[in-house]
């Protein structure tokens, strides 16, 4: 009762050590998370203090508890607090997404209810329904503040980064680094979660710091996620599309323009394809991935907003005059891809506004190239796509093939072979950073596990570097181009083969651009505020008419409204999620800032973000962050390229089966739900003929799309009022809101210690009673 629905059957992977469920409960002077595994083989406590509304202090039991001892302890806990309420159920939840405190009280931010939106090299892969914000100290005068105006004003402008739309997880699987780094890293005890991927690094940042390990949070990226599978020619695969947004400089359009002093760049994000071949349980798993980015031009440019210029003047700032900023970019870029960085620059030419860009950007190219060797050239192609795309959309597209063709043959793709639940150990080393907690049959490598390591044919080795103004509506179209060539040469890779010919009409074709469109969209919305313009994407297929052009004017009316009104308040969101700024004394509040004090490429991360100085629980030391920990995050990989280690320097439930179309269907895990269509027909009207150079798959395949629905189930959460029962049912609100108020409690109160048979060797819990507080929903 109350336990979430599984999947379907699949391959057991390893034994993992990681806690998938909690449960949270509270006395009058603690809070108790008690978390299990999937298989409820083990459990295990946090223990959070509630007594000092100023401090986060934490203490970890390295116990694992049977099922029937951990009853027993919550029982003893219960019964030392039975006089003033006991052991009360709070909620349930999927894992912390971190702590964070404003002007008051520290917060818990919790995952309520996780949705499961695919499957990588068979790790589950999730997106959060519903978070929850649970005040930690018990309600006294001391944290009265948490109803004050201001403090409701931080809370609501934390909320304004949705974590619900489009952030991902998972437990047992690196989803902040790339196929080819999870397959091939061998090194371990790396603070993963500190990678620039990871947006939660922050709010995690604490907890991280005083338990020594991962175990207890999750590590959110954010930007796209979907999952495809495919039968073409009875040969069935599953086609994956994963952005990731740094973190790093991140912000909005007009508030996060071109590069900072550390070399990172607004709007960077990186993109992955992969292509699985199915096979039949026990064998091993072919699987291929191509890595391309996008980024602003890395230099010192602006534009200032206005209300009254949607396509404000763009500024260019030379006080870079040696192009160091621009430098160091591009060697972070070699040091996390490989040795070779194609750029792919679709900025206009002629008397356009971009024409200053475009030529600053060749100089900086050049001045870079000339101090070093020619096998270590920057390898630039400017392309000016919209005046290409004017002469004819089919021929601009051919070009941009090419130049993809071309780059896949200088940098290569990641080819493998590798068992089901690859690259899972590496998530345990890297979960414990000094002493790994591990099960005595996980301490020893058995000659079966030996054997099922992954068999590596090729290496990726650098990256194809995409840009335009903003990164966004051109970008998109480059980078389907590259994405649809990588495909072929995936396919072919996998023994999946066909005619060498790219067709539009190519059902497969046209489910990846479907994908590289809802990936543009995403994105779009993350920086810009809007969806991305659709005219070369329709003009592609064929159906570019004037509702089409009347929809792109709404897009660019709607991404000038926000980007005038809507994004110095985002901005801020940003910020504060990030740690970038915060709430100080003596200084003004986010929201009294100007627009202008928020463009600032190099924050005093250490007088900004409140700092956790030590934990009272261990008396652990912790040590403050500074500007130089924050960007320099220096990658040591342990190969070349995209091989291991790179500086990355970070259920709604699930699906309800349904019965299959008889004739073509789709399968995608969306980044969400939603009543809207999931695929809606976009059949080309064109006559273009297709590209008869770069290689491909005609139209005449019988190919099968599978829908989402079929993958995955729904999970709704069910209510237990019994506290003792088994600890994986689920506790839940019958409102579906999150909001609750606290009852004011006593401010001192009278305690003992109790011996808590169980809980460890000879540890005595120290028990205060006092009224516990009631929670109101409304």
């Amino acid at each position: 009762m109350g336990s979430e629905p599984r999947d379907e059957p699949r391959r057991k992977l390893v034994d993992l050590p990681f806690l998938h469920k909690f449960k949270l409960y509270s006395t009058h002077t603690n809070y108790y998370l008690i978390g299990r595994d999937e298989n409820k083989t083990f459990w295990r406590i946090l223990k959070i203090d509630r007594t000092d509304p100023t401090e986060l202090n934490l203490f970890e039991d390295p116990t694992r508890y049977t099922h029937d001892e951990i009853v027993q302890l919550k029982k003893w806990i219960s019964r030392g607090n039975q006089k003033f309420g006991g052991l009360k159920a709070e909620t349930t939840c999927y894992g912390i997404i971190g702590f964070v405190r404003f002007l008051g009280p520290y917060y818990m931010l919790v995952i309520k209810r996780r949705k499961k939106v695919g499957e990588i090299c068979g790790h589950a892969v999730y997106g959060i329904a519903e978070t929850e914000q649970i005040m930690i100290p018990y309600p006294s005068p001391e944290t009265r503040v948490a109803n004050s105006l201001a403090e409701r004003r931080y809370k609501n402008l934390l909320k304004m980064v949705d974590v619900r739309t489009n952030f991902y997880f998972s437990y047992t699987y690196h989803l902040m680094y790339t196929l080819q780094t999870n397959v091939c890293n061998t090194e371990s005890g790396e603070i993963h979660d500190e990678t620039m991927f990871v947006w939660n690094e922050y709010l995690t940042h604490g907890i991280r710091r005083i338990l020594q390990n991962t175990v207890w949070t999750v590590s959110l990226v954010y930007g796209f996620f979907q999952q495809t599978k495919c039968s073409v020619s009875d040969e069935e695969f599953v086609f994956t599309v994963i952005a990731r947004r740094s973190r790093h400089y991140a912000g909005t359009r007009y508030l996060r323009r071109g590069i900072n002093d550390a070399g990172n760049v607004a709007n960077e994000v990186e993109i992955e394809q992969i292509v699985t071949k199915e096979v039949p349980e026990g064998q091993k798993v072919p699987m291929t991935s191509v890595v391309q980015m996008r980024g602003s031009i890395p230099l010192f440019w602006s534009q200032e907003t206005s209300v009254f210029t949607p396509q404000p003047d763009i500024i260019l700032n030379n006080k870079d005059v040696k192009h160091v900023a621009t430098r160091r970019h591009f060697e972070n870029l070699k040091q996390r891809y490989g040795r070779l960085i194609i750029i792919l620059n679709l900025l206009k030419t002629g008397k356009h506004r971009e024409s200053i860009l475009r030529a600053e950007f060749g100089k900086a190219i050049s001045s870079i190239n000339k101090g070093t060797t020619r096998e270590n050239h920057l390898k630039a192609i400017h392309f000016d796509l919209n005046k290409h795309y004017k002469s004819g959309a089919d021929g601009a597209f051919e070009h941009l093939c090419n130049y993809g063709k071309r780059a896949l043959e200088l940098i290569n793709l990641f080819f493998c072979e590798a068992p089901l639940g690859v690259g899972a150990e590496a998530v345990i080393n890297d979960s414990f950073f000094n002493n790994p907690i591990m099960n005595e049959d996980e301490e020893e490598t058995s000659p079966e596990e030996e054997a099922l390591k992954a068999d590596i044919f090729s290496l990726q080795n650098g990256v194809l570097r995409s840009n335009c103004i903003d990164c966004l509506d051109r970008t998109n179209v480059a980078q389907y181009a590259h994405g649809l060539v990588a495909l072929a040469q995936q396919l072919h890779l996998l023994g999946i083969t066909g005619p060498p010919i790219v067709d539009k009409n190519n059902p497969l074709a046209k489910k990846l651009m479907e994908a590289y469109e809802k990936m543009g969209d995403a994105i779009a919305m993350q920086y810009a505020g809007s969806d991305a313009h659709i005219k070369m994407f329709s003009a592609l297929r064929g159906d570019w008419n004037m509702m089409m052009k009347h929809r792109d004017m709404i897009t660019a009316v709607r991404r000038h409204y926000n980007n005038a009104y809507m994004d110095s308040e985002k901005q801020n969101a940003i910020n504060m999620f990030l740690g970038q700024s915060g709430p100080q004394l003596g200084r003004p509040a986010l929201w009294e800032l100007r627009s202008d004090q928020h463009n600032t490429g190099n924050l005093d991360i250490e007088n900004l973000r409140p700092r956790i100085s030590r934990s009272f629980s261990d008396n652990l030391l912790l040590e403050g962050l500074d500007i130089e920990e924050l960007i320099n995050e220096n990658p040591q990989p342990s190969r070349e390229g995209l091989n291991g280690g790179w500086e990355t320097n970070s259920e709604v439930g699930f699906f309800e089966p349904e019965p299959a179309s008889p004739s073509v269907h789709f399968e995608d895990h969306l980044r969400g739900t939603g009543s809207k269509q999931m695929f809606p027909d976009s059949g080309s009207t064109s006559d273009s003929q297709g590209l008869d150079d770069v290689p491909g798959f005609s139209h005449s395949y019988n190919a099968k799309f599978t829908t989402a629905d079929e993958m995955f189930e729904r999970c709704s959460s069910m209510s237990s009022d019994n506290m003792f029962s088994d600890i994986a049912e689920s506790f839940t609100s019958t409102t579906g809101t999150d909001h609750f108020e606290f009852l004011p409690g006593p401010s001192q109160t009278e305690g003992e210690y109790v011996l808590v048979p169980g809980f460890s060797n000879e540890f005595y819990h120290w028990v205060q009673h006092g009224r516990a507080f009631s929670r109101v929903w409304r």
